[in-house]
């Protein structure tokens, strides 16, 4: 199936603005509703530094791979994926030791990423494309593989949301039963989506819908699956809302959906929250047993 025939099966061609930012469109909202997603798990873990680590390594990975002549999309996710098994050597640090190397791994790529630009011909408009977003410019073959990424990061983490939830609500009788977490597959689906997400909405816009959206579920949501559900309406309708707004003000998309988001937040946290305990909260999120 074509690009334009997926996006005429699903009702995407009679959007109201011009038929050439309907595929920039049904790309973002396939990550507006993967990142939000996985983003839930990340904020389960305490672990959204990572999301930011992850793209601007995708970035740098993106850059290295026009010096040698590379996909840019193969540099990118072979660098976040990289990361994210550099990562998982630090799964059994402490809380502390996981967040310096979070930090570190982000500041080194972001000093890799401004020297590549700073050094290679082209590269300096290359790397604003992947800092603040280049939507507007994806093609089919984007869109077919945000497509493919937002099904893959489904079918996973139904595969993957039971043991994750166990292992961190009921380590003991996840150990007991003898099943590994899986942290590696985990983390490296989130690498991958957000390598790939990075090459169209940006380093920034990327993170955005991956830590807000959650933010706010893990606030509002009373159960587990209301604040995955939660966390992937406000993903999808700010990206819908700030896609609109960026077409009909002339206006680049990453800086608006982010301010979007936190304006939204910055309301959405002011309203007093929900109050339960944290054994209220682990007993609700238990997964059903199979």
């Amino acid at each position: 199936m074509s690009a334009d025939s997926l996006l005429s099966a699903v009702g995407l061609d009679s959007l109201p603005f011009d038929a050439l930012f309907v595929g920039p469109f049904a790309t973002g909202l396939c990550f507006a509703v993967a990142l939000p997603l996985l983003g839930a798990y990340l904020r389960l873990r305490d672990e959204w530094l990572a999301a930011l680590a992850f793209a601007q390594t995708a970035a740098a990975g993106a850059l290295l791979a026009m010096l040698a002549g590379l996909p840019l999309v193969a540099g990118g996710v072979g660098a976040a994926a990289l990361a994210a098994a550099l990562k998982n050597l630090f799964d059994r640090a402490t809380r502390g030791a996981q967040g310096a190397f979070f930090a570190l791994l982000l500041v080194f790529a972001w000093a890799a990423s401004v020297l590549l630009a700073a050094n290679l011909p082209l590269a300096e408009r290359m790397a604003h494309a992947l800092f603040d977003g280049q939507l507007y410019f994806s093609d089919n073959a984007q869109l077919l593989t945000a497509s493919v990424c937002v099904l893959a990061a489904l079918v996973v983490l139904r595969v993957l949301s039971r043991r994750l939830l166990l292992a961190h609500f009921f380590p003991e009788l996840l150990r007991a039963s003898g099943i590994a977490a899986p942290r590696l597959a985990f983390d490296l689906l989130v690498a991958a989506t957000l390598a790939l997400a990075t090459m169209s909405i940006g380093v920034m816009g990327a993170f955005a819908l991956i830590f807000v959206p959650p933010l706010l579920a893990w606030r509002w949501a009373g159960t587990w699956r209301s604040g995955l559900l939660l966390a992937v309406s406000v993903g999808v309708l700010s990206f819908a809302a700030a896609f609109a707004l960026a077409l009909a003000l002339d206006q680049p998309f990453g800086p608006l959906l982010g301010g979007l988001l936190v304006s939204i937040a910055a309301v959405a946290l002011l309203i007093p929250a929900r109050r339960e305990t944290r054994g209220q909260t682990a007993v609700r999120t238990q997964p059903p047993a199979h």
